[in-house]
């Protein structure tokens, strides 16, 4: 499933975006790019006296803001072909989201909505519990197995690194349990970051990454906030074959997107689930190279993702079955550099075949994405 989100600014009110109007808008962008499905944050009251005041009723879970209609929004998706996913911020409460838990879930299926994106942002309430203890873990596992009773689907943020529980409850899709994204608006991640998570978190499971930012400068969206985005855009691109998810979102903004459609076509295009994949070089802190085979059909995808030195990528397509293919190469334009000039980027074609060595270089924290398809 590829979902884009219409998210909440979590430090302002004033910001309130789940209004009526807009999400219809995002509704609109998502259906006409081939988007599956939409999330969306802020939309239900307690916002406005969540963060940092250890409040254990917070949210209800059923309550939308008066400019949130969720009869409306539901039957507009359906008509678009858009599936809505759930947003539950808990705030930690965790006692407060337990109680609430049944009455949450069926408001979700009464309206339509059959996924849930859950939150823990803060500090566990009640004081003394934390994210990784034994009490937190016992309501991770909990609140999966309450959603499999509803049949719904889980992608749960801020919680424990998984260890393989989707294999016994698959309706845990997904997890972000690591520093995602969402850190690169917090002061930043390291470019090296997304060479080592394949191999220490996503050992665990799937990972909801949330990659897709195509504007580096996080001031020109909100004017107190100085972060940046450490990578290049075809960094980004590469993410969606490197940092594997059976649920992927594009996550930044749909004008963000209207300013690159041609490298958005690489989201629009890649596959969400896979085959069979091969770790084509590697050195964690370094670099990694991914290549995977869309699952049941002939396409085939590789992400090459850098760390601070640039350097050139040996990529061998001996993995390809015998024939003749063309190759869509999106990487780094030679100026391109994750902090000073992060959306320089050349697209390209060429014909292939398994017995092809391609060299691609990339910039410091940048990165490559290509899409292989049969040659007609």
């Amino acid at each position: 499933m590829m979902y884009m989100r219409l998210k909440k600014n979590r430090n302002s009110v004033s910001s309130h975006g789940a209004t009526t109007a807009n999400v219809k808008r995002y509704i609109d962008y998502a259906s006409l790019h081939g988007f599956d499905a939409l999330l969306v944050e802020g939309w239900n009251i307690g916002w406005e006296d969540w963060f940092g005041n250890s409040k254990d009723e917070v949210f209800d879970f059923v309550t939308p803001y008066p400019d949130f209609n969720v009869a409306e929004i539901r039957d507009y998706a359906k008509q678009k072909g858009i599936k809505m996913i759930m947003h539950h911020e808990t705030s930690a409460s965790i006692r407060n989201y337990e109680r609430c838990m049944d009455d949450a879930y069926r408001f979700m299926k009464e309206n339509g909505y059959d996924a849930v994106k859950s939150g823990y942002v803060g500090n566990i309430i009640p004081n003394g519990q934390n994210h990784y203890n034994q009490w937190q873990v016992n309501h991770y596992l909990y609140a999966v197995k309450k959603a499999a009773d509803y049949k719904v689907m889980v992608n749960a943020h801020e919680a424990v690194r998984p260890t393989g529980l989707c294999r016994t409850w698959p309706n845990l899709i997904g997890n972000e349990s690591a520093r995602g994204t969402e850190y690169q608006a917090f002061g930043g991640s390291k470019p090296s970051h997304t060479t080592i998570l394949p191999f220490t978190r996503l050992i665990g499971g799937p990972m909801d990454y949330t990659p897709g930012i195509f504007e580096n400068d996080i001031h020109k969206l909100n004017p107190d906030n100085h972060s940046w985005v450490n990578t290049t855009l075809c960094n980004q691109l590469s993410l969606y074959v490197t940092m594997y998810s059976p649920l992927q979102m594009a996550a930044d903004l749909p004008e963000n997107y209207d300013r690159f459609l041609d490298a958005f076509q690489f989201i629009k295009d890649v596959a969400i689930d896979w085959e069979k994949s091969w770790y084509l070089e590697a050195e964690p802190m370094e670099y990694l190279t991914i290549a995977r085979k869309a699952k049941g059909k002939d396409e085939w995808y590789i992400g090459g993702t850098n760390g601070e030195q640039p350097r050139t990528s040996q990529v061998d397509l001996s993995f390809l079955p015998a024939g003749k293919y063309v190759a869509t190469i999106y990487k780094d334009g030679k100026d391109a550099h994750y902090k000073e000039n992060p959306q320089a980027y050349t697209i390209s074609s060429q014909k292939v075949t398994p017995k092809t060595r391609l060299k691609i270089w990339t910039a410091a924290g940048g990165g490559y994405a290509i899409r292989i398809t049969k040659a007609e």
